[in-house]
């Protein structure tokens, strides 16, 4: 498969890259072990500082950077740059919290001294998407150098430049050559890295295949990893919720980088009692919906990131009109338009027990279930392969502790949409995935938590 960026709006190709040779790799993996040697030495201030000049840069070159994004993967240029704002954020917290997250922890024993001592591993692969490809990027590496590890990114293979992007300004910001480096490879080329004795451990967010994969190839070789896989998040509104501010909440939570995103709401579980007014908003607010040049600052819905990822789409929409849904809105690629465009789609009357109700929609499909209680919207929402998040809106207290307790999430959000945030854990259960990043949690995936006991 071609390493390359070809634009989603218009499906050119503006630029193709060769990936890297075997011995271009052990170039590179030597690089980064002898980088980790020194690297592991260097002071909190010292990566602090290096980190805060990474935001820095990230702030001033902001609107380039979207552009980059937008051309790359499609998403609104609008969101390209709060992307971009967000991956300042990282930085700028772990910058100013990583010293204190990772100093020694004291533990009374009968020793004389004993403690907890944080130490880095070594060199991490980070083998990352294209729907956030600086986002997903950043919140690995700001946690992970400031740890004193050192990276290798497999960035996804339609976001190129991107990954090249972010090579440029870790370098640039200060840190040492060889702390982060770019790896341009094919995904058949991981499970050789993995095998490789200077990579220690690995992280992914990406597809369940992919997860699979990895986790596969680090099992064999007795290596970490902390997957963050699909989602099928399911959204739930109850009889007491503020229903304007859920129906508003709803579009913008399943629209989220047009749909391409695993924590996006797309299962949405209504109480019997409103869905009639909910399904009626909600169809308003997808009509009113602008599709089109992602560049444009009035856009709200750009293409899907590739012709593959709008060709599965259709067939899964298809699929679920055979199990017997029925189409409200949408419901067809937009083959009168340039690009992988699809258009802001509902589907109501799915099946509970049919497989298509359990898959997970990587676009702009919104499917409606209607349930008689909390009970039932409880039962459908847990009814899934699937973990990452959940939305659930109710004013209620005693409903909102037992939505709280009872859905099988790495995240649950009330009366708000699920997002992500540096000072929380962020990661699934079931298949989608295991481990956490960003907030003290994800620091810690990828140190050698180290008891140390003096007598």
């Amino acid at each position: 498969m071609a390493i390359a960026t070809i634009n989603p709006t218009t499906g050119e190709t503006l630029k193709t890259f060769e990936p890297l040779k075997d011995t271009e790799i052990i170039t590179k993996l030597d690089l980064a072990g002898k980088s980790f040697a020194g690297y592991r030495q260097t002071s909190f201030v010292e990566r602090s500082h290096w980190l805060e000049q990474a935001a820095t840069i990230l702030d001033q070159e902001k609107a380039d950077l979207g552009k980059l994004m937008t051309l790359e993967m499609g998403k609104p240029l609008k969101a390209a740059i709060a992307e971009v704002e967000k991956c300042t954020l990282v930085c700028r917290y772990y910058a100013e919290n990583a010293p204190n997250f990772l100093a020694d922890v004291p533990i009374e024993t009968d020793a004389s001294h004993s403690f907890i001592k944080y130490q880095p591993l070594g060199v991490i692969l980070a083998v990352m998407p294209w729907n956030f490809p600086f986002w997903q990027v950043f919140r690995f590496a700001a946690p992970a150098l400031m740890a004193g590890n050192v990276g290798l990114l497999k960035h996804a293979s339609n976001v190129p430049q991107c990954a090249l992007a972010i090579e440029d300004i870790i370098n640039r910001s200060g840190f040492p050559k060889g702390v982060f480096q770019t790896l341009l490879i094919r995904a058949a080329q991981v499970a050789n890295l993995m095998a490789d004795d200077r990579v220690k451990a690995a992280t992914l967010t990406g597809s369940e295949p992919a997860g699979i994969s990895l986790a596969v190839a680090s099992g064999k070789q007795i290596k970490k990893t902390v997957l963050e896989l699909g989602g099928s998040d399911p959204f739930i509104v109850l009889e007491s919720a503020d229903l304007e501010t859920a129906v508003s909440t709803a579009v913008t939570a399943r629209m989220l980088n047009n749909g391409q995103s695993c924590i996006a709401a797309k299962r949405f579980i209504i109480a019997e009692s409103i869905a009639d007014t909910f399904e009626k908003l909600l169809l308003e607010k997808f009509q009113a919906l602008k599709i089109g040049n992602p560049m444009a600052a009035d856009t709200d819905l750009g293409p899907l990131a590739t012709p593959d990822i709008l060709q599965e789409l259709d067939e899964q929409v298809k699929n679920a009109v055979k199990s017997g849904g029925k189409i409200l809105t949408g419901g067809h690629p937009l083959t009168e338009m340039l690009g992988n465009f699809y258009p802001p789609t509902i589907i109501i009357d799915i099946p509970v027990d049919t497989p298509i109700a359990q898959e997970e929609f990587f676009g702009p499909v919104a499917l409606l279930f209607r349930v008689p209680d909390i009970e039932a919207a409880i039962k459908l929402a847990n009814d899934s392969p699937f973990g990452l998040g959940a939305s659930a809106w109710t004013t209620n207290t005693e409903e909102q502790n037992r939505l709280i307790q009872e859905i099988e999430a790495g995240a649950v959000f009330i009366n708000s949409m699920v997002k992500s945030d540096p000072r929380l854990p962020f990661g699934g259960i079931k298949r989608s995935g295991y481990g956490r990043e960003l907030s003290i949690q994800g620091l810690h995936e990828f140190v050698n938590v180290k008891t140390v006991w003096v007598k």
